[in-house]
């Protein structure tokens, strides 16, 4: 998850935070890497989570998998 500190809405009015409080209008990236059918599937439940915002699906290239051995 990564929070953004200033944003434009839908309206292109500036969001952003002050200094000593945030704002509950922030963007929010969320990224999940999966197969695409478990993506697919997981759809809906996006649907259902998302009242206000942008989804997006993005091929992605894995340069370096790496796990620690055990």
């Amino acid at each position: 998850m990564i929070h953004g500190l200033m944003g434009f809405g839908a309206k292109s009015h500036l969001h952003a935070a002050g200094i000593l409080r945030f704002s509950a209008d922030l963007p929010v990236i969320i990224e999940i890497v999966d197969l695409p059918e478990r993506i697919d599937a997981f759809l809906p439940v996006v649907d259902e989570l998302v009242d206000d915002g942008l989804v997006t699906i993005e091929a992605a290239e894995v340069l370096i998998y790496r796990h620690e051995k055990k």
